[in-house]
């Protein structure tokens, strides 16, 4: 996890701005605004999608209680021995200060109609309003979506032992921290007695997990990302989870960085924690995400067989 004491911040900037480096981005987010508005009006019309369900997180520092989507599984698919089906929990990238759950509801269409329960998240973004919101927030409101999962997802149809994380770019950092997290230290903090292996695996999609770069990335400044925050909030620097498993893939029209990025995990972590460490030929930062919710990709198939069967996937 080492950088030089003089970056180039040109170069960080073309290795990080991903905007800059896909010309027709827009298209991308267009495409995921209004395939994911179809997706919701279908969803609640039909009564398969609940949305902004509170999570049960007490705002701190000010910060408001972020919400999350609720696909209901629309198939037999994957049904354990008591009737639950897999449950996929996604998390949005956008540098953790942009884009919404609502910008990908698309993600959970293909998921539920095989049979999986899908929740989609919201987290509290950083920007320059107060109260500021640090990347050490954000990653304990998603642990406290974890774990109202686990407590309440059967509600919905879903199996609280068969929570699969996935996330993109910033939701890959946080899927990395999730699996690094001590569930059981986190639960009794709360009165809970929660399962050690209460996630079992998780896909990162360009995960950013050595964060000491973004914090001298210069559009990227706004995060006012401190040195010892950017290594507590850095994946690979925690150390490997011991019963759980990441798959880590990203585009291989990406930047160098961010192919680094995703074979420092492995480096971090070693193959018996991050079996899949691939780079997916000519998908960029923004059509590798569109590749996650089309049935036959190399991404999408990761994450099915992972959803129903754990036990050969990797």
């Amino acid at each position: 996890m080492q950088t030089t004491d003089t970056p180039d911040t040109a170069w960080l900037d073309a290795q990080y701005n991903n905007r800059a480096l896909v010309p027709d981005f827009a298209r991308h987010l267009q495409h995921w605004a209004s395939e994911s508005e179809r997706v919701r009006a279908d969803g609640v019309a039909s009564g398969q999608a609940v949305l902004d369900v509170a999570f049960g997180w007490a705002p701190i520092d000010g910060l408001a209680s972020p919400t999350l989507d609720v696909f209901r599984p629309g198939g037999a698919r994957g049904a354990g021995a008591e009737g639950g089906a897999p449950v996929l929990l996604f998390i949005h990238g956008g540098y953790w200060r942009a884009l919404d759950k609502a910008d990908h509801s698309f993600v959970a269409a293909p998921f539920a109609e095989q049979g999986a329960c899908v929740l989609v998240p919201n987290y509290s973004l950083v920007d320059a309003a107060q109260p500021i919101a640090r990347l050490s927030h954000i990653t304990r409101q998603m642990r406290q979506a974890v774990l109202w999962a686990w407590q309440h997802v059967a509600h919905w149809g879903g199996d609280p032992r068969r929570i699969t994380l996935v996330g993109h770019s910033a939701g890959g950092q946080l899927v990395g921290m999730l699996l690094a997290t001590d569930w059981v230290a986190l639960g009794r903090a709360q009165g809970l007695d929660v399962p050690a292996g209460l996630v079992g695996q998780g896909v990162s999609i360009s995960g950013l997990f050595d964060l000491e770069p973004i914090r001298r990335t210069p559009f990227l400044a706004d995060l006012q990302l401190t040195p010892e925050e950017a290594l507590a909030q850095s994946p690979a620097a925690c150390p490997a989870p011991a019963s759980c498993q990441l798959v880590a893939v990203v585009g291989g029209d990406e930047s160098g960085e961010f192919k680094r990025q995703n074979r420092l995990i492995r480096e971090a972590w070693g193959a018996g924690a991050v079996p899949v460490c691939e780079e997916l030929p000519g998908l960029n930062h923004f059509s590798v995400l569109d590749s996650l919710a089309q049935p036959g990709s190399r991404l999408h198939g990761l994450v099915s067989d992972l959803l129903h069967h754990p036990s050969c996937a990797l």
